[in-house]
């Protein structure tokens, strides 16, 4: 059996064939459960388990951890770990960090929707948020797309000016934005990843043609945009069953009558089956892509890892 600590999943997951694997991966049959949700001390800390398998070849599993009183201690409030076993006899491939697996799904599958959606002479990249995803979404979208302009803008202008330095020596400038509306305003695509439990980023401060990505909001409680804005937008979901459980502003859309179910036009499997189609009803129409996250994208990254053992 193998593990693969953050720094070898950094390595085995460069984002272009990361991307390139969920776009072809998301094609095939992969079986995905809904999640369960445990709470060992009955408070708010909690345990996710979050299985998906491909029949007689890999079965994986992704438990998550969410502490939110380590924060008072400096610890991570989240924390994952992922076990692969093979299908054939049951036996483990691999242990592997989750967190790191995590993030970095979550960043390629995002700049892969961006890739499929935001208008091809998008110049300007505008991050929201400043927390463990920033850097990986920039680095994912720059990696599928080529940016003139990279702005870092967040409620706390040290660690936005830490992920401005981060990014730098990683070889990618971007710059501090201070004014958010002004921000939303210069930028063709958008990435927002926050825990903003009241919604921030406002529908006249996006510019027409620009593409949202939502990712921060994950539970119905939460929300980074105005619901409002739905009405107004194209929406994508990374997976419709998932968003539709747990997608703060979608939801929050849907129960104030703002929106349907059926508003959701398609979801990240669809866009990547059809990589040619113009998917937007113009340059002018905003688009927003909703992620939660689901397992089906564990599954296909833990894979990844696995076989760069073996490459």
């Amino acid at each position: 059996m193998n593990y693969f600590d953050s720094s070898a999943v950094r390595k085995a997951l460069p984002y272009p064939q990361l991307i390139d694997a969920l776009a072809h991966g998301l094609q095939l049959p992969i079986e995905a459960p809904p999640r369960s949700f445990f709470t060992p001390n009955d408070d708010a800390s909690c345990v996710l388990i979050m299985p998906a398998w491909k029949t007689k070849e890999v079965f994986g599993v992704k438990l998550v951890s969410v502490w939110p009183s380590n924060k008072d201690i400096g610890s991570p409030t989240v924390s994952a770990v992922y076990v692969l076993l093979s299908c054939e006899n049951g036996m483990p491939l691999a242990v592997i960090d989750g967190t790191e697996l995590t993030l970095r799904r979550t960043a390629a599958a995002a700049a892969l929707a961006a890739s499929l959606l935001a208008r091809k002479n998008s110049q300007t990249l505008a991050m929201l948020g400043t927390g463990a995803l920033s850097v990986p979404l920039v680095q994912a979208h720059a990696s599928v797309m080529h940016f003139k302009n990279i702005l870092i803008w967040g409620r706390q202008k040290n660690k936005a000016l830490s992920v401005v330095a981060e990014l730098k020596n990683l070889g990618i400038e971007s710059t501090y934005s201070e004014d958010l509306s002004a921000t939303l305003n210069k930028a063709d695509v958008v990435a927002a990843a926050t825990t903003a439990t009241e919604p921030f980023i406002i529908s006249k401060w996006l510019k027409p043609g620009t593409h949202l990505g939502l990712i921060g909001a994950f539970t119905p409680q939460m929300a980074e945009a105005e619901p409002a804005l739905m009405s107004k937008v194209q929406i994508f979901a990374d997976n419709r069953s998932a968003v539709l459980e747990k997608g703060g502003e979608i939801l929050q859309a849907i129960d104030q009558g703002i929106i349907s179910p059926s508003s959701i036009e398609g979801e990240l499997s669809e866009l990547a089956s059809a990589p040619t189609r113009s998917w937007r009803n113009n340059d002018q129409a905003i688009t927003v892509f909703k992620s939660v996250g689901f397992a089906s994208l564990d599954l296909i990254a833990a894979e990844l890892v696995f076989q760069s053992k073996t490459n």
